[in-house]
This record gives C-alpha cells, sequence and structure tokens, in this order.
C-alpha cells in the first residue's frame, strides 16, 4: 500500500514531503548501522541531540543516564506535550546483509528504535519549520526500553518535575498491521511483566535409588503444571493473564537425580491487582508443593514492566490526528491488546496519554517479526509517523 498523507504539506508549500522522506531514512540507516544496547546508547544520545539543536531546539543530555529532551516552545500557549521515542537496541547478531546493517558485532536494531527515533526526530524537523502551535513540545527519547529499566530511570532523574508535561504520547511499528495503519485502544493496550525464579533445594543421588534421595526434578514437574491452574481457576475467564516457565536448570547428570532445580519465567497482565494475584498464588504453590515433597523453596518476583493502560480522553485525541494524516479508513480504534510489554506504562502512569501501533507490514511480502536477525524498519511509514506526531501537537496546541 502506498499511503496518502491526508495532511500532505507539499499542497501547502511548506515543507516536502519527498525531501523529508530522504532526510529521514539517512537518519534511521545511520543509527540501524550504530546499533547501542541499553544505557550504552552515547553515540546515538549524540546523534540524536545534535541533530535537535540544528532545528533550534534546546536540548538537555544524560536525563537517566543516556536519556535526551528536546524542548520547542512557540507561542504563548501554556499547555505542554510530550512525545517519545525508544532508542536502544537488543544483544543479536545481525543476518540482514543490508548494505546498512550493523557494524556492531551482536547490537541489532531488530525492534525498530532506529525507526522511532528518526520518526521523532522528524516530527521535531516538521514542528520546528512549520510552528503551527502555540505551546510546548517535550521530544523525549528513552535509553533502555528492552529491559525496561529507561523510563524509571528518567523518572527517577527528575523527568517530569524537570520538563513537566500535561500529557504524553508513544508508538511502536507494529509488523502484523498494513503498512500506515494506527491501530490503537482504550485501556490495556500492552502487558506488564513480571519475571519469577523458584530454586529448588532437595537432596540428590543415584537414578537407580531415588527412594533415598529427595527429588527436585519431579517436584519441579509439580510445580510447573501446577501454575498453570492460577489462570484457569483463579483468573476470571474475561480477563487475561499469561503464565510461562521458560527455564529450568538443574546440577544432575544422566545416571544423577539432582540437589537442585532453578526454574525461570515470566507473567503477563493488565493491572496490578492481577499481577499481585499471580505473584501470591505462584508463592503459595511452589511453597507447599516443596513442603508436601521435603524440599526447600525459594521464590524470587520481580515487577519489570508496567502494564501500558491508554487514557480515555487521550485515546479521542489519537484518533482524531490518525485520522487527519492517514484516512478513516486506515485507523483501527479497538485494537486487540498485546500480551507483550512497553517500558512507556511507567510514563503515563504519571500522566495522561496513550501509546499507539503503527502498521508496518509492506504489500505483497511476509512480516518479519520482531526481534528477528533480519528485521529492518519499513522506510515508507518513517513519513506517516511524523506526520501523525505532529498532527497530534497541532490538535492538542491548538494556535490561536
Amino acid at each position: 500500500m502506498q499511503l496518502i498523507l491526508k495532511n500532505d504539506a507539499d499542497k501547502k508549500g511548506r515543507f516536502k514531503v519527498n525531501e523529508l522522506k530522504v532526510q529521514l531514512i539517512e537518519w534511521r540507516h545511520y543509527l540501524h548501522a550504530h546499533p547501542e544496547c541499553a544505557f550504552e546508547e552515547a553515540g546515538t544520545a549524540a546523534f540524536v541531540a545534535e541533530t535537535l539543536r540544528s532545528m533550534g531546539i534546546e536540548v538537555e543530555t544524560g536525563i537517566g543516564k543516556t536519556g535526551v529532551v528536546g524542548t520547542l516552545k512557540v507561542g504563548n500557549g501554556e499547555r505542554v506535550v510530550g512525545l517519545r521515542a525508544d532508542m536502544d537496541c537488543i544483544c543479536l547478531q545481525e543476518t540482514s546483509n543490508l548494505p546498512y546493517a550493523s557494524q556492531t558485532p551482536n547490537r541489532m536494531h531488530a525492534c525498530g528504535h532506529d525507526g522511532h527515533t528518526a520518526t521523532l526526530l522528524g516530527a521535531a524537523k516538521i514542528l520546528s519549520e512549520r510552528k503551527d502551535f502555540s505551546g510546548t513540545v517535550r521530544f523525549v527519547f528513552q535509553p533502555a526500553e528492552e529491559p525496561g529499566r529507561g523510563s524509571r530511570a528518567m523518572i527517577e532523574d527528575g523527568l517530569f518535575e524537570r520538563f513537566p508535561m500535561d500529557e504524553m504520547y508513544g508508538l511502536h511499528n507494529m509488523p502484523q498491521y498494513p503498512a500506515g495503519t494506527i491501530a490503537v485502544r482504550e485501556g490495556g493496550i500492552q502487558a506488564s511483566e513480571d519475571n519469577f525464579i523458584i530454586t529448588l533445594k532437595g537432596k540428590g543421588g543415584h537414578a537407580s535409588a531415588p527412594e533415598i534421595v529427595k527429588d527436585p526434578l519431579v517436584t519441579a514437574a509439580e510445580i510447573i503444571c501446577a501454575l498453570q491452574t492460577i489462570v484457569s481457576r483463579n483468573v476470571t475467564p474475561t480477563e487475561t493473564a499469561v503464565i510461562s516457565c521458560t527455564e529450568i536448570e538443574s546440577d544432575g547428570a544422566h545416571n544423577a537425580i539432582p540437589s537442585n532445580v532453578i526454574i525461570r519465567g515470566d507473567t503477563r497482565s493488565f493491572t496490578p491487582e492481577m499481577s499481585q494475584l499471580i505473584e501470591k498464588r505462584m508463592e503459595a504453590i511452589c511453597k507447599h508443593i516443596c513442603e508436601m515433597n521435603g524440599l526447600e523453596c525459594e521464590f524470587t518476583y520481580t515487577h519489570e514492566f508496567a502494564p501500558t493502560f491508554n487514557w480515555k480522553d487521550n485515546v479521542q485525541y489519537v484518533v482524531k490526528a490518525a485520522k487527519a494524516v492517514v484516512g478513516e479508513e486506515h485507523v483501527i480504534e479497538n485494537c486487540p491488546p498485546t500480551m507483550g510489554s512497553e517500558d512507556f506504562g511507567h510514563f503515563i502512569q504519571n500522566v495522561p496519554g496513550c501509546f499507539v501501533f503503527l502498521g508496518s507490514k509492506r504489500d505483497g511480502e511476509e512480516a518479519i517479526p520482531l526481534h528477528n536477525s533480519c528485521f529492518d524498519y519499513n522506510d515508507d511509514i518513517l513519513v506517516t509517523g511524523a506526520e501523525f506526531f505532529a498532527e497530534l501537537v497541532r490538535e492538542r496546541l491548538v494556535k490561536v
């Protein structure tokens, strides 16, 4: 689909879409070739800061270690809108053979954060040149989204005290939606992620004599199966939760029953209450099954990502801006939530806001999923995302 922007600025004589696209592709390809992982984004942050300053935007760096905040004030409007992009890559070896493929071993933009960063830079360029709003825009470039640490690092570093915002918006590319589609929903759009470690301490021995050991491996199997009853028997069927045991590690051998077993995994849900229910039930199940089998148990449960919960009014602002940019037929107003997690959730626990999906699937091509070693951001949606952000600012900071 070759998407025609409803807000094609060529018609206004202010900005040539093709020129903007060339610039955004250049920025995106540079970022793709120079990926940096969580809290390592010094080069990316420097590039972002330099690019923003070239537009006449005020810049502060080192927010939450490697975060960047740009501030653009136009007119005398008092409202402040925040726009956010994530900058970090993941630790993965790229296998794409693109001419701008990663130049750093075991580092790759396999989730599209290079595209998100270029998109927000594009929005900054549009807004700084058009100046067709009245108020203040904060361009927030966040580090360490992948491990779920960057938003909290920026918040703890005084993000909202130093750079007050009335509302905040973010986006993520989504390969399962057609290119240029903008999808959103009120309420939970992405789940929380909690991690757990269950350590079972028994008494190992020879595989031929199970009667004289305290077998943590059999106990681990009981626990793994029992944990699935939490969702099926403790969660209301109309609510959503996931419990996944993803790793099991032991100190045994093919002819030796182990003394210790470690189970690792994560859980997903959409409310703090559900997260607390899962944690409480998991701990009780692990404790009592171990007690029944004569084993010791250590249970660790950590809250990594907050759920991303869109505010009702802000969803409506997003829908209006999206329709103005891509047309009503390319806007999904009540998309299904995903069980994936997004670090943006912590931001809109502090201020009203909304997170959206920007479709990236190319016509006639099989979508390459996020976090795949051949993933590449679709350059055709860069201008769409930038224009969407710019339109959202104009909608919220109307020039009187």
